[in-house]
């Protein structure tokens, strides 16, 4: 099995085109056309997680932190990011990360620990707008279900838990053949009308490529008629955050402890308890203080994230319960997710969770 194979699944789970501006995703370094040995999943690619895929035979180091974040202008050795991009250069180690991607998907990070919490009713806390593409396409009455199948089978027409959505109208379809035209009907130098469908699906804007790809094989014609529209809709499976809800509303008290107890922690950061139950629950892992706006807009009782500075514990405002539990904590069960999801996949091949803890953040 080669890593492009590897990637490939990884890169459908959370598609790159979803990662944020800032972010540098994807194969950092090796080559997707290299036998895959092995898979070490970590949330960081330190030495030391270099060295244990060395040790343990995996040529894929699979993280959610990108090693290279900055540009960098020597690779020395005088930082822990040129020792692990040396080592792994040397041993022909490759590294993938997949970060704010994973961010943004509904079944991501934040639904890792959404599963940890026991959080039903899901949904994006800040879902993202302009990822649905919408395609209109004219085809003869005989040939639509062909066309449907392979737009389907391509990703198009799923609308949340709605799988082959379309709307079909029917109309007539004028067109005059040219010399060199070769016209599925009609004759050439004469205008023909047809009774043709108009058919509408929408899709990811990502799946572009391979769903106009599908669409021309499964068509009569050769010139297609069709449009691509971007659409402003926001799109409830793909943002930042999530909020959920409790089966059973539970004491503020009761909730910290049952924070600490889920996360394996000693501390939790706070602003001030409301004294009301906590019932609705907004998450999200890492720095996910810009979001709190959002987690009050959408009803929270209490926002459970990380790397929350000083002055943005105010922005709380009386209205929920900032809980500050540290990014490296909020994030740590991604190594499962991503470690589930390969195995699932590959059930017969190697992969291996990294035994090495590599949080900086220690409390004494």
């Amino acid at each position: 099995m080669t890593i492009s194979t590897i990637l490939t699944l990884l890169e459908k789970v959370a598609p790159p085109y979803l990662q944020e501006s800032y972010d540098n995703a994807g194969l950092i370094i090796g080559d997707g056309e290299w036998e895959c040995g092995g898979v070490l999943v970590a949330l960081d690619a330190t030495n030391e997680v270099i060295m244990e895929a060395i040790e343990k035979k995996c040529n894929l180091v699979v993280v959610h932190h990108p090693i290279i974040f900055k540009g960098l202008k020597k690779i020395n050795g005088k930082n822990y990011v040129e020792q692990a991009i040396i080592s792994a250069i040397k041993n022909d180690i490759a590294i993938y990360a997949i970060h704010t991607n994973l961010d943004n998907v509904i079944d991501g990070v934040n639904g890792k620990i959404a599963d940890k919490l026991g959080l039903i009713n899901r949904s994006i806390l800040e879902p993202k707008n302009q990822l649905i593409q919408k395609l209109v396409v004219f085809v003869p009455i005989a040939n639509k279900d062909q066309l449907l199948h392979a737009l389907f089978e391509a990703g198009a027409g799923n609308i949340g838990n709605y799988s082959e959505c379309s709307f079909v109208s029917e109309g007539t379809g004028t067109f005059k053949p040219g010399e060199n035209a070769r016209p599925f009907s009609g004759k050439m130098g004469e205008q023909h009308s047809d009774n043709e469908l108009k058919i509408e699906v929408v899709f990811p804007i990502w799946l572009q490529r391979q769903i106009l790809s599908a669409m021309k094989l499964a068509h009569p014609y050769e010139e297609v008629a069709y449009e691509v529209f971007t659409l402003d809709n926001s799109n409830q499976l793909f943002g930042s955050g999530l909020v959920g809800e409790l089966t059973v509303p539970m004491d503020e008290n009761d909730y910290l402890k049952h924070i600490k107890k889920v996360f394996n922690i000693s501390i939790v950061k706070h602003t001030s308890l409301l004294n009301r139950p906590i019932k609705r629950v907004a998450v999200c892992g890492g720095a996910g203080s810009f979001l709190t706006t959002a987690a009050i807009a959408k009803g929270a009782d209490i926002f459970i994230t990380g790397d929350v500075k000083y002055h943005e514990f105010f922005d709380a405002e009386q209205k929920l319960v900032i809980a500050d539990i540290g990014h490296f904590e909020s994030e740590q069960y991604t190594i499962d997710l991503l470690a589930d999801v390969l195995r699932q996949n590959f059930p017969n091949f190697a992969v291996l969770k990294t035994g090495v803890l590599t949080n900086p953040v220690h409390y004494s």
